[in-house]
């Protein structure tokens, strides 16, 4: 078996391929495979972060600034825009391909030889397993002391909520999203994603909507988790500049310190936060406000309203509330002449919600319905009906975002802005296009 996976891309290749014959197992079953590994990383100092939206960009914060301290930490995230590889990084760097296939292979190997039950039951890791898996054995190997570990869908359930024990929780913001697995309301999604706090581990999360706030700090009571929310009044003196934000945090052993994010999102102020907080609680002498500051501002993710060209932006924005945050930055953007907008969603999500509040913002001159590529992908049709009852704005279909690049994008005028939305597994086909146009020219 070892020899039959012998390349970067076969080992790709399977993990792509175990949805079509794995179905979702018990965390019970994944707490036993992870043992059976030997307990990989478990003996670290974890940073356990879930949430609706925020999660990666909070994980980026935390990573960054732990490395500023150059305290040694692995992230995982997910999911990847162009390689599975991203989903691993140690200080900061993405593991190369020989790494990633020596950590499938100590895996595969391990499903050689499972124990009792697992055996009995005919165990294989789920796709996001398979990945976590993975993770633990590369943050074991590369002896890292911290783990910044982003849960995937859920929160009680989630593989990431095998680990034994944690350092830190960390809750985002609580919005709609994957309902079919978390609940229908905002109380059942939040208990959900509370469903990682432990017992005397503390959690950081923003105090903001009462339902959700309420029930973060009753699961909290409950399990005998310490609960530091994020307080309204905590985050000041918000300023947007060109390209960067400033603003001022209270934190509980600071007073007041200003802080600059790199990016335009405004988003991105309450999950430096959040981050910054979480931080502050670890009580490390590593960490001065000096480090959390310099962290802050050379921290930056990929995908989160970035400029991957002169005026053009890509954002993940996939649920309503994504989307909303979206709209509230794009109306900080000044743009003398007209903004154009790509959209395209997979179609399990809230993309009617979407489309209407993206047609009503009255923000963009053209909306340009996307097809993307995938099995999940809204079809074309389907997305131009979602814009079909609106007015305001000139609208233009595309069946390839290659096309749509080519027209919207190496056609505009300079003063012209165009922002592609909607999905992260569109922002990843934008960056591949544009990896692919820039070697093209070499």
């Amino acid at each position: 078996m070892e020899e039959q996976y012998d390349t970067y891309g076969a080992a790709e290749d399977y993990i792509y391929a175990t949805p079509k014959f794995t179905s979702k197992n018990s965390l019970e079953d994944t707490r036993r495979f992870l043992a059976h590994l030997g307990s990989p990383a478990q003996d670290r100092k974890i940073l356990h972060v879930a949430g609706t939206n925020g999660k990666g960009s909070v994980c980026a914060y935390l990573s960054s600034v732990l490395q500023t301290a150059g305290i040694s930490c692995g992230m995982f995230t997910s999911p990847h825009l162009v390689s599975m590889r991203e989903r691993f990084r140690i200080n900061g760097k993405m593991v190369s391909e020989e790494r990633f296939l020596w950590a499938f292979r100590k895996v595969m190997e391990a499903l050689k030889r499972l124990p009792e039950p697992l055996a009995a039951a005919g165990y294989h890791p789920t796709f996001f397993e398979f990945l976590f898996f993975m993770g633990m054995l590369l943050f074991e190997e590369a002896g890292v002391e911290y783990v910044v570990l982003e849960t995937g869908l859920g929160g009680r359930l989630d593989a990431t909520n095998a680990v034994e024990r944690k350092e830190m929780c960390i809750l985002t913001s609580i919005g709609y999203d994957h309902m079919e697995y978390l609940g229908e309301t905002l109380a059942e999604i939040a208990a959900e994603k509370a469903g990682i706090l432990q017992k005397d581990v503390p959690v950081v999360y923003p105090e903001k909507g009462e339902e959700v706030t309420r029930v973060i700090a009753s699961c909290a009571r409950k399990i005998g988790a310490k609960s530091y929310p994020l307080e309204k009044d905590a985050i000041k003196e918000v300023k947007i500049g060109n390209k960067t934000i400033d603003f001022s945090l209270h934190l509980l052993y600071y007073d007041y310190i200003g802080f600059t994010v790199s990016t335009s999102a405004l988003y991105q102020v309450e999950n430096a936060s959040l981050a910054v907080q979480a931080l502050s609680l670890l009580r490390e002498e590593r960490i001065t406000a000096a480090i959390l500051q310099q962290g802050i501002f050379e921290a930056s993710w990929e995908g989160r309203m970035e400029e991957v060209l002169p005026s053009v932006y890509v954002d993940g924005a996939h649920n309503i509330d994504g989307i909303r945050a979206f709209l509230e930055t794009v109306g900080t953007h000044p743009c003398a002449g007209k903004r154009v907008l790509l959209y395209s969603s997979v179609s399990d999500k809230q993309y009617r919600e979407a489309a209407a509040a993206l047609a009503q913002a009255g923000l963009f001159a053209r909306i340009c319905p996307v097809q993307m590529e995938g099995e999940r992908a809204l079809s074309l049709d389907e997305l131009v009906d979602c814009f079909g009852t609106y007015t305001g704005f000139d609208m233009e279909i595309y069946d390839t975002l290659e096309r749509a690049y080519t027209e919207q994008v190496t056609h505009k005028n300079d003063i012209d802005a165009v922002y592609l939305v909607g999905s992260l597994y569109l922002v990843g086909e934008m960056k591949a296009l544009l990896r692919r146009m820039q070697h093209d020219q070499f």
